[in-house]
């Protein structure tokens, strides 16, 4: 699955930035260095970037920028996972994840039983997937187990989760973002998504 690229030139033109601000960001890590593509052209080397996720990220640095220093920003966009924690009870007061998740998946916790970020991430990802209708509750159990094995090893590193189907098999797949995947006929993408904006997200909420 290739993503859709958009080359540095149109990237500036689009969202009004300038190169200078641009590559600031990313001395201060608010813009990974894996985004910076460089491809050949027919003028010679040039700079791309994956289109949806540059994009929605410079719109939230913008809409940030005015009231964060730039060092803050950083914190709150790195994919690295922060040391926040929170009760059962909290994950649904604060609309963190849904009661039917909880339900499933953290039925015989007590109330007062406190996760770790990187358990509610599994959460919240599982959520948006079962949401959508995206999985079955057995596909759900199966990637909660995938992700605790396979997450860890990005260690900070931005990955997306891709979910595949094909003739009625899922399987799922953590693979280093940005990248391009491309796949045999019949096999379905079901979903792609961002751990790293799933992590901002979740951050947005404490």
């Amino acid at each position: 699955m290739e993503r859709e690229l958009i080359s540095k030139k149109d990237l500036l033109d689009q969202t009004g930035i300038s190169y200078g601000q641009l590559y600031r960001w990313k001395r201060k890590q608010l813009i990974p260095e894996a985004w910076f593509i460089r491809k050949s052209t027919f003028t010679g080397q040039e700079t791309f970037f994956p289109k949806e996720l540059i994009l929605a990220r410079i719109h939230k640095i913008l809409n940030m920028k005015d009231d964060l220093s730039l060092d803050q920003l950083a914190g709150k966009l790195s994919p690295s996972l922060p040391d926040y924690e929170a009760r059962k009870s909290d994950l649904i007061e604060r609309n963190i994840v849904s009661r039917t998740m909880i339900e499933r998946f953290a039925a015989s916790d007590p109330d007062n039983t406190v996760y770790d970020f990187e358990k509610i991430l599994y959460f919240h990802v599982i959520d948006k997937l079962l949401q959508a209708g995206d999985i079955s509750m057995e596909e759900a159990e199966r990637l909660l187990e995938m992700m605790k094995e396979h997450f860890p090893k990005f260690e900070g590193k931005p990955c997306d989760l891709v979910f595949l189907r094909k003739m009625g098999v899922s399987a799922f797949a953590l693979v280093g973002a940005p990248s391009e995947w491309h796949y045999d006929n019949g096999v379905k993408v079901v979903a792609r998504i961002s751990m790293t904006t799933c992590i901002e997200q979740l951050k947005g909420k404490w």
